[in-house]
């Protein structure tokens, strides 16, 4: 009886120790069933939670990523970022616009009416391509589930209910993040990298908005006046470009303003430049995002000779360099379309500092920079094996030593057109100083004050010997002046570098 009454006791209290082990076991397969779905719903949704769409001109990229707080980022290269408060939920939307497309960049600039139509289509273009990326995630998490609980449970209503969670699990996020968006987010949004300079540049950001609708209205009636511009002057008396004509386009201090290629493009094909000079400044901070702007030059199809400027850095110099059609001077020269060309970058690189007249507000030891740079230059261009045609530089305070070395010498920075000739050197030639103002109407910087900063090139004649002949300074207006105009001047005698203007043409 007693060996009885001892069995009973024992079965009696392992009863309870098997049930308790039976449910751990169930509460642990319950959390490893959750550990996994949420594990896969994760990767899934870092592996497989992007697309690629068209915005416009632009190949973007749209991506997902698990976030407490939600919101938008909205990556603008190469002027940083921008953070919007759009949603709540677990997930984080980041849009990155990529590469321009060329295809679709060319018809842009040749048809300027399309900019307008690509604006109202991209509102489109991101709700389609956000629909494709929500689809995508969630098949991405529910299939990574699949192949994790498979792999782990190797049971087959354990893995159905592992994917089923997932689902939910990613739906759902996606759901909260769907029913709590505030368009009105955009409104007012958070500038990180080169953004974060914008606002303090540029002033109130609804006037301003306001002036540049009006202005790019404006722009894009006035580049396609410039065709008509060019069978205007060139009925002008008072000189006919020869047979043999090399033409030449001065730009510089481009600041990022895309609107500059449009013209410069126009121009290249009307005028039907041989080669384009660009006398720096072609960025704001020469930071690594912005290089992408450079690639417009590769659509021009012409040669392209470039010095650094102090908004420049080094990355820019070689993204440029990379462009097929681009040569990028440093205390070099080149010879392009039978003009043997000098060039050297400048030696600062300040992108934080405003553009000053040149050589005010230097520092000795800055000054002695700049005029250095001049002197390394003229020693390069005397020790030239052909005689130099045109010299860059892109401060004028650079200029002067090279007075009497060539001819022509071209620079930028200072944002206001000028031509002088430089102090005579008794015994050698007289060398003219052509300043160009801002072909990117001083990028930001232009629309800070009530009408934005006039767009400013120059085309260069040059006859068989290579002297220049003739110059067009072109400008196209600000808001309130809807016109193009050209002023065409003759030098009279290239060896005195006189020039005798010509009464401006105006386009409307």
């Amino acid at each position: 009886m007693d060996g009885q009454e001892n069995e009973e006791r024992s079965a009696g209290k392992a009863a309870p120790r098997t049930a308790g082990r039976g449910r751990v076991r169930r509460l642990g397969v319950v959390l490893a069933v959750l550990v996994i779905s949420l594990a896969g719903a994760v990767i899934g949704t870092l592996a497989g939670g992007r697309v690629h769409t068209d915005i416009g001109p632009f190949r973007a990229e749209l991506s997902l990523t698990p976030s407490l707080e939600g919101g938008t980022t909205v990556d603008i290269p190469p002027l940083g970022a921008l953070q919007l408060d759009s949603h709540d939920g677990p997930t984080h939307l980041t849009v990155g616009l990529g590469a321009l497309d060329q295809r679709r960049t060319e018809a842009l600039i040749d048809d300027p009416a399309s900019i307008s139509r690509a604006s109202q289509s991209a509102v489109t273009d991101v709700r389609n391509g956000v629909l494709r990326l929500g689809l995508r995630t969630v098949g991405a998490a529910v299939l990574v589930t699949l192949v994790l609980a498979g792999l782990v449970f190797r049971d087959t209503r354990r893995t159905a209910w592992a994917g089923g969670l997932s689902l939910l699990v990613t739906a759902g996020s996606l759901g909260l993040a769907a029913s709590t968006i505030r368009p009105q987010a955009i409104e007012e949004p958070r500038y990180e990298g080169l953004l974060v300079n914008a606002p303090a540049i540029v002033g109130d950001a609804r006037r301003i908005a306001n002036d540049y609708t009006k202005y790019a209205e404006q722009l894009q009636r006035l580049v396609g006046n410039v065709s008509q511009l060019y069978t205007t002057v060139s009925a002008l008396p008072v000189y006919e470009p020869a047979p043999g004509t090399t033409r030449v386009l001065h730009v510089s201090d481009m600041h990022l303003n895309p609107t500059g290629w449009q013209l410069i493009r126009t121009v290249v094909e009307q005028f039907g430049i041989d080669v384009v000079i660009d006398t720096g400044d072609i960025t704001d901070w020469g930071s690594e995002p912005e290089a992408s702007f450079v690639g417009s030059i590769g659509l021009l199809k012409k040669p392209y000779v470039y010095i650094r400027g102090n908004h420049d850095s080094g990355k820019t110099a070689a993204a440029v360099a990379q462009q097929p059609n681009a040569i990028v001077l440093n205390n070099s020269t080149t010879t392009v379309a039978g003009l043997t060309i000098a060039g050297i970058g400048d030696p600062r690189f300040t992108p934080d500092k405003e553009t000053s007249p040149a050589g005010s507000g230097l520092t000795k030891q800055v000054a002695d920079q700049v005029i250095g740079a001049g002197d390394q230059l003229a020693v390069t261009v005397r020790e030239s094996p052909k005689p130099v045609n045109i010299a860059l530089v892109h401060d004028p305070a650079s200029a002067g030593p090279l007075s009497g070395t060539c001819p022509l010498v071209l620079a930028g920075h200072t944002h206001a057109r000028q031509v002088s000739k430089l102090p005579q050197v008794p015994g050698q030639m007289p060398t003219q100083l052509m300043v160009e103002g801002s072909t990117g109407g001083a990028g930001l910087r232009g629309l800070e004050g009530e009408k934005p900063t006039p767009l400013s090139m120059t085309v260069l004649y040059f006859d068989k010997e290579k002297l220049l002949q003739a110059y067009d300074d072109i400008t196209v207006g600000g808001t309130g002046q809807a016109q193009v105009n050209l002023e065409r001047h003759v030098v009279q005698n290239p060896k005195a570098g006189d020039q005798v203007p010509v009464t401006p043409t105006p386009t409307r």
